[in-house]
């Protein structure tokens, strides 16, 4: 991973919607959000020789792994992996009115609710978010 920092860009009006659950909510049947169409779940890793992700589903019908290096921060695995489910989905020939991206970062779910961004890599994946939407509706959890 290169340096993380750029001048401040706005992204005013985000297509996609990002919903803040705790962990009550998600162990709570009635709370968890009912994910219609493709649902991607998003894990990573940091070991001693590096940090290391990871993008599966139900409805991707694979499994996405991949190495970041020995560099990446934790916060930059977490938004890396949500840009790759973002990547498979506009990589997918059969288009689903819904998607869900499934993420326990805090950290990273506010990042990509923020307006304003200093981070080439959360800015990224805003903007491939923003372009997925424009065919789906695309929830992130």
């Amino acid at each position: 991973m290169g340096v993380d920092v750029m001048r401040p860009v706005y992204n005013f009006e985000p297509q996609y919607k990002v919903t803040m659950l705790t962990k009550q909510d998600w162990t709570k049947a009635t709370c968890t959000p009912a994910i219609k169409g493709l649902a991607c779940y998003k894990d990573w890793s940091k070991v001693r020789d590096g940090t290391g992700a990871s993008v599966c589903g139900p409805s991707v019908g694979r499994r996405l792994s991949f190495s970041l290096g020995r560099y990446a921060t934790v916060f930059q695995a977490e938004i890396y992996v949500i840009l790759a489910c973002a990547h498979e989905v506009q990589s997918r020939s059969r288009t689903e009115r819904y998607v869900g991206i499934c993420s326990d970062s805090l950290a990273a779910l506010k990042a990509l609710k923020a307006i304003k961004t200093t981070s080439p890599l959360v800015y990224q994946c805003q903007r491939a978010l923003n372009d997925i939407a424009i065919w789906q509706v695309v929830g992130l959890f």
